[in-house]
Order: C-alpha cells, then sequence, then structure tokens
C-alpha cells in the first residue's frame, strides 16, 4: 500500500504541471455533453433518451487516451525499468496509476453529471451518487483499456491507432444506437462480451428506475470487473516490456 500510495501522489503531482492534460480529462467530456445538448436543442427526447449514456461514455473516451499515453511515455522514457528495479510490485505500481485516475475520475463523473443534470436539464429517475459511481466506474474501465493498451503500442501515434480498433467497434454495439435486443443473434452475442454494453445497460437501468435495482448494481459490478481484469493484465506485461 505503500508502494501504491507513492505512485498515486507521483502521478497526481506531475498531472498537475500539466494544464492540458487536466483539461482534457474535466473540461472535454463536458463540452461534449453541452455540444450534443444543442444538437438536440429542438428534438429533447431525443437527447433524454441518448444522453444518460453519453454522459458515462465520453469520460471513458478521455480517461483511454490520457492513461495510455501516460503510461507509455514511462515505458519509453526508462522510468517503468528504473521503478520496477526496486521493491516496488508491478501491482503496486499499476494500482497507484489506477488510485491517481480513480481519483481524477470521481471529479470527471461528478462535473459531467452536474453540469447534465443541471444546465443541461437531463432527467434521471435513479439517485445521483449512483449515476456518479457508474460514471467513475465507466472511466475506471477507460484506465484499465488504456494501460493495457499501452502495453503493445511502442509509441504515442500507435496509442492513437488503438482507439478506434478497441472503443468504436464497443460504441457500435452498445446499444446507444440500436437497441441491443434488436440486433442479430451474432452481433448480440458479441456486444454480450463487451464491457461497453454494460455500461449503457446500467445508465438505462438508472434513467428509468428510481431506486437501486439489483439489474444496476450488476451492470455496475461487470464494468468494474472488466477494469480491474485490463489492470491486472497490464501488469503482466510490464516485465515483457522493461526487460
Amino acid at each position: 500500500m505503500r508502494g501504491t500510495a507513492a505512485t498515486a501522489r507521483r502521478v497526481l503531482l506531475q498531472l498537475r504541471h500539466d494544464p492540458r492534460t487536466i483539461g482534457l480529462l474535466l473540461g472535454v467530456p463536458a463540452v461534449l455533453m453541452t455540444i450534443f445538448r444543442f444538437v438536440f436543442q429542438h428534438e429533447h427526447a431525443q437527447f433524454e433518451l441518448a444522453g444518460p449514456a453519453l454522459m458515462v461514455l465520453f469520460p471513458l473516451f478521455t480517461m483511454f487516451l490520457v492513461s495510455s499515453v501516460a503510461l507509455l511515455r514511462e515505458r519509453t522514457s526508462g522510468t517503468l525499468e528504473r521503478l520496477l528495479s526496486t521493491p516496488l510490485s508491478r501491482i503496486s505500481l499499476l494500482g497507484g496509476y489506477a488510485l491517481a485516475f480513480t481519483s481524477l475520475a470521481i471529479v470527471q463523473a461528478g462535473v459531467v453529471t452536474a453540469l447534465s443534470l443541471g444546465a443541461l436539464g437531463l432527467n434521471l429517475a435513479g439517485s445521483t451518487a449512483l449515476v456518479v459511481l457508474l460514471a467513475a466506474a465507466v472511466a475506471l474501465l477507460g484506465l484499465g483499456l488504456g494501460l493495457l493498451a499501452s502495453a503493445f503500442a511502442r509509441s504515442e501515434f500507435q496509442v492513437v491507432q488503438f482507439f478506434p480498433a478497441t472503443i468504436l467497434p464497443q460504441l457500435l454495439l452498445c446499444g446507444l444506437l440500436v437497441p441491443r435486443a434488436h440486433m442479430g443473434a451474432v452481433l448480440h452475442a458479441v456486444s454480450d462480451v463487451l464491457p461497453m454494453s454494460y455500461a449503457v445497460d446500467g445508465i438505462h437501468h438508472l434513467s428509468r428506475q428510481s431506486d437501486a435495482s439489483s439489474a444496476a448494481v450488476g451492470d455496475m459490478a461487470i464494468v468494474l470487473a472488466y477494469a480491474l481484469g485490463a489492470i491486472l493484465l497490464g501488469a503482466l506485461t510490464l516485465r515483457r516490456r522493461t526487460d
């Protein structure tokens, strides 16, 4: 835990001196939600339909890009090699990253949720606290996928290439554009194993039900399980890329 806390502190101190990254994490999802609201300025029903899902997905996109590039820089600069030559374990190292970015994810989710439910006029039947928790869990999923993608990229350009390869297929099959129940059998089966599908299902449950249903909690748990699985897989790659 001491190594995890020290790594988290180091990452947060680095991010504090990078206002562009902070702006990307906290500002871009809010700006995207605002643009989306004005796109459907005269069709509020459509905004109510797709807005909740995008409210939790936009943070995933930015977290994926920031975390993957951040860890890739650590790999290519030799920082990881030096850190792994100390008693610091791989799990503690990635745990520190997860702790630092989870803190930012909670702030990010709070900003987007407050803006969407406040100034943008999005209506949700569920608890605001649960919505923030789900958004934070989805952002943590973006962190896990980003850390995993950094293990297979050798440049920041390759990291960007992983974005359409890993995120866009999920975006098409998660039920945002077409309900998953209306998809063909093959596409529906594929969507069942994609984590973003459970993020969209979870926010749909929270947007329609006032209480914390077991379905919403289960979807949130699945998203967290995928996120932790991606982080653990990322930990297994550190030795191979830093030897």
